[in-house]
C-alpha cells in the first residue's frame, strides 16, 4: 500500500503559475518527510506532467477554481490475455475548490473522470516526488 500523496495549493485561485507543490511520503528509514517545492522549482523534465494536472483543472469552468489538490497514487486491474491478473497504476486528483460566492466543494474523478489518470508521465510525476529520497 503506498501512503504517499502529493498535496498543491494554488494561492490565488484561476491562477495557476503560482502554486506549492508539497509531497508526504517515507523516506529511507521510514520516517514521514514532506517537501515543498514553488513553481520555479519543479524540475524542467517534470512540468509537462504539472501542466497535465493545470489542464485537468481548467476542466472545472469559470463557476469553481481549485486551491487545493490532493494526488495520490491507485493500483487497478488491467486484466490482459497473456497475464488476467496485471495491476495498472494511475494517480487520481482530489479538488477543493471555491466560487465567487464563497462555496467550497471537493471534486473527485467520479465528477471528472480526466481527474484519474494512467498516463506514464503521471506516474513517473508521482513517484518523482514520492519515492525514498
Amino acid at each position: 500500500m503506498n501512503n504517499s500523496e502529493i498535496q498543491i495549493q494554488f494561492p490565488r485561485p484561476g491562477e495557476w503559475g503560482e502554486f506549492t507543490l508539497t509531497p508526504i511520503y517515507q523516506d529511507a528509514d521510514g520516517y514521514t518527510r514532506t517537501d515543498r517545492y514553488t513553481a520555479d522549482e519543479i524540475p524542467a523534465e517534470q512540468a509537462p506532467a504539472m501542466e497535465s494536472v493545470v489542464a485537468a483543472l481548467v476542466g472545472l469552468g469559470e463557476d469553481w477554481q481549485a486551491v487545493q489538490v490532493w494526488a495520490r497514487l491507485t493500483k487497478f486491474y488491467a486484466p490482459e490475455m497473456e497475464n488476467p491478473m496485471r495491476e495498472g497504476e494511475a494517480v487520481e486528483l482530489t479538488v477543493e475548490a471555491v466560487n465567487a460566492q464563497g462555496g467550497r466543494r471537493m471534486f473527485t474523478s467520479r465528477d471528472y473522470p480526466e481527474f484519474t489518470t494512467a498516463s506514464p508521465a503521471a506516474v513517473e510525476f508521482f513517484k518523482f516526488f514520492t519515492t525514498n529520497q
